[in-house]
């Protein structure tokens, strides 16, 4: 009886914690270099990064995303993926953009989509689709667009979700140019089969750093060949091409993080000012 009450005891208080977790939001700030090594720096590109919003699972209200990043000077928006997989989840996602919005971002806000929006039936995804478009956000499917920053072409590539088998590389690198190349993903597995693309940097997510962390994300197991090459959160690199790893801002399954943090992360990109990046395709 008494070890029966200990293993609830230290249930509840593992469930408590883990919850509490949950809504300890921890926002990091990257800073990537230019592999150009220039002596005369400009200011960098200030990307946003948000991922795994999954709405069913989220702690952090629309308010408290605001405050802790209406400070935070933002160029770009990017937002990799798994918002949710519920229809009902929908009409809670617009406060959220309402609060990116008002970041006023310069070059704008841009999107992917990731495993758990494949979920939703093809109604309710285009229901999605188009309360982000409506809100400004330039969603990208397999395709790609070219921003001019003070004379530097950055192409922002959007690759559909991995994991459910839906990226085409050749297509999402369509008519890129010469440029910086900027990709965001969900599934950062990806990365091992771009053998051929050039990137500069890639933003993902899906992984949610482990969730449950403890002692070791053994969950994960299936969830491609990173996570055996120990690659679930952070930065990281492959074949010397740089890639971001989001622990995400919501939960999925159960809500509780042990051994992780719901993340925000600000990526301060030093771009070249003299591009000479190998033509993709």
């Amino acid at each position: 009886m008494t070890v029966t009450i200990s293993i609830f005891i230290a249930l509840c208080i593992f469930i408590y914690i883990g919850n509490k977790n949950t809504r300890s939001v921890v926002i990091n700030h990257i800073d990537i270099d230019c592999k150009n090594n220039l002596k005369e720096k400009s200011e960098p590109l200030r990307i946003l990064h948000i991922s795994d919003l999954h709405l069913e699972n989220i702690s952090i209200s629309p308010k408290q995303l605001y405050e802790s990043i209406k400070r935070q000077p933002v160029d770009l928006i990017a937002l990799t993926g798994d918002f949710m997989d519920r229809k009902k989840s929908i009409p809670k996602l617009l406060p959220y953009l309402q609060v990116l919005k008002k970041l006023e971002p310069v070059h704008g806000t841009y999107a992917v989509l990731g495993n758990h929006d494949y979920v939703l039936r093809k109604g309710d995804l285009d229901q999605l689709k188009s309360m982000l478009i409506s809100n400004g956000i330039k969603l990208l499917q397999n395709e790609n667009n070219m921003i001019d920053i003070d004379g530097v072409p950055l192409n922002v590539i959007g690759i559909n979700d991995f994991s459910t088998k839906r990226s085409n590389l050749k297509e999402s690198y369509d008519g890129v140019q010469e440029g910086y190349n900027l990709v965001l993903t969900h599934d950062p597995n990806v990365v091992l089969s771009m053998h051929d693309y050039h990137f500069d940097y890639l933003l993902s997510g899906h992984f949610h750093g482990g969730q449950i962390h403890w002692p070791k994300p053994y969950h994960l197991k299936k969830m491609g060949k990173l996570v055996k090459m120990n690659m679930i959160k952070g930065l990281h690199s492959y074949k010397e091409k740089r890639f971001y790893i989001s622990e995400g801002l919501g939960q999925t399954g159960v809500n509780i993080r042990i051994g992780s943090r719901p993340e925000i992360t600000i990526h301060n990109v030093q771009l070249p000012r003299a591009i000479n990046s190998t033509k993709a395709g």
